[in-house]
């Protein structure tokens, strides 16, 4: 077992000048419902704001004008829908051919929850070849499925809040003091990278782990883990290890809130206002860190 801080950070290598989009990778986001087409649209812009060359977001195509207006500079791809305005499990190829041209796939961010969608998290979590990274709905999908948890063929990061932590152990809580000891255990007995959101996040694969040390109470608002997602997806794109992308990109997010705080205060602090700061936080970053 290796510990570590937050002040150990990985070195994510300054862009090369004669650089372009292909270089960054591409970053598929999938989710969005009627009623939360701004999650979706949060995390695809942190994922532009995190440095990925392309983002593409795929939603339900009820949503897509709406998460669409949000910002012109990701693409929208369609998906079918239910009749609630959900993403269907008839749009499994559309999203298997999607994934095929992305280097890292984020899954969750205002899907809503449907049985079609619990078939769906669950075949994209045992069949696609990609960096996946789930959020919100897209691990308590996972969660209904537990005692079925899929062997997956590439990495997998999931970034639970306590209560979707405790769904995935199938628990009705985790008792603060058994906290860390039980994400080391899902972590190794499930070999993936989980983010355990909250104060003083815990970042570990099983065998590493890291504690951050930036962030306030004022990220306690809807969509910052929205936007923690596409952060975290985007570092993944420019060739950080999962690990490594996961725990650069919790600290990021922390700082870019503790600089909205100090602008803007705690209470009125929003999840837009994450992103706004992001650029802040990485020139921090390089000026920190930076060899």
């Amino acid at each position: 077992m290796t510990s570590g801080h937050s002040g150990d950070l990985p070195f994510l290598p300054e862009r090369p000048v004669e650089s372009h989009k292909g270089n960054f990778g591409l970053a598929l986001v999938i989710g969005g419902s009627r009623g939360m087409a701004g999650a979706v649209a949060l995390a695809g812009m942190a994922a532009l704001r995190g440095g990925a060359g392309l983002v593409r977001l795929a939603v339900p195509e009820p949503v897509l004008d709406t998460v669409a207006a949000f910002e012109p500079s990701y693409m929208t791809i369609a998906l079918p829908a239910d009749r609630h305005g959900r993403i269907s499990l008839a749009a499994h190829e559309r999203i298997v051919a999607a994934a095929a041209g992305a280097t890292v796939v984020a899954v969750g961010p205002g899907l809503g929850r449907s049985l079609g969608l619990t078939g769906l998290v669950y075949r994209l979590y045992a069949e696609l070849p990609r960096t996946l990274v789930l959020d919100a709905d897209g691990l308590n999908a996972l969660a209904d499925r537990r005692d079925r948890w899929p062997t997956a063929p590439a990495p997998r990061i999931l970034t639970p809040h306590p209560g979707e932590f405790a769904r995935l152990l199938g628990v009705s809580r985790v008792p603060g003091e058994q906290r860390e000891s039980a994400a080391l255990e899902l972590a190794c007995r499930r070999n993936v990278v989980l983010v355990l959101k909250g104060h003083r996040t815990l970042i570990t694969d099983g065998q590493r782990r890291t504690i951050n040390s930036t962030g306030n109470p004022g990220m306690a608002t809807g969509g910052s883990g929205d936007v923690l997602t596409g952060l975290i997806a985007a570092l993944a794109c420019q060739g950080l290890e999962p690990y490594d992308a996961a725990r650069l990109g919790v600290w990021l997010h922390g700082l870019a809130g503790d600089l909205a705080a100090g602008e803007l205060g705690q209470e009125s602090l929003i999840a837009s206002d994450l992103i706004r700061f992001l650029p802040n936080a990485f020139r921090e970053y390089r000026q920190r860190f930076s060899p």
